[in-house]
């Protein structure tokens, strides 16, 4: 039987106290760039799944920085190319935020099946080179977010 993916995800900024964002590129879809996301498995919390999606596609030990949730949610339709992950009938994701302040941009190990490059850049300009609006919003929102953390 198929196991389909959740419509239940995580987003996670990865930034610098000096708000120095890290985006990765999309390896099945070069040219857009993102934060990390990933899509909550069964039996994990969205701690859990940040954690494990942060460890996936950087390499990095959430553990090690600041991990926070900031409660802040985006609702939006599934890019139609990637329908056929979930279930039939489902079209929307709910994706959850959170944030992940490290002391200073690192080297991160990409997983290539996953991303062909990383870069880290002011969150303004972060903000306008992602591809998702919920990611844009959510970099523009930063230096509040990251007031509060």
């Amino acid at each position: 039987m198929k196991k389909y993916k959740i419509p239940v995800s995580v987003l996670v900024v990865i930034y610098t106290p000096d708000l120095q964002v890290l985006l990765i590129e999309r390896a099945d879809r070069p040219g857009f760039w993102q934060s990390v996301t990933g899509s909550q498995d069964e039996d994990e919390n969205l701690r859990q799944t940040a954690l494990r999606e942060v460890a996936e596609e950087t390499g990095l030990d959430a553990q090690a920085g600041v991990l926070t949730d900031w409660n802040m949610q985006n609702e939006f339709e599934i890019y139609q190319e990637w329908r056929w992950r979930y279930a039939p009938g489902v079209t929307r994701n709910t994706e959850h935020v959170f944030g992940l302040c490290v002391p200073q941009p690192v080297e991160v190990t990409l997983s290539p099946r996953e991303h062909l490059a990383y870069a880290w850049l002011p969150h303004d300009r972060a903000a306008e080179k992602v591809f998702s609006w919920s990611n844009a919003k959510v970099l523009r929102a930063l230096p509040e977010r990251a007031g509060a953390a």
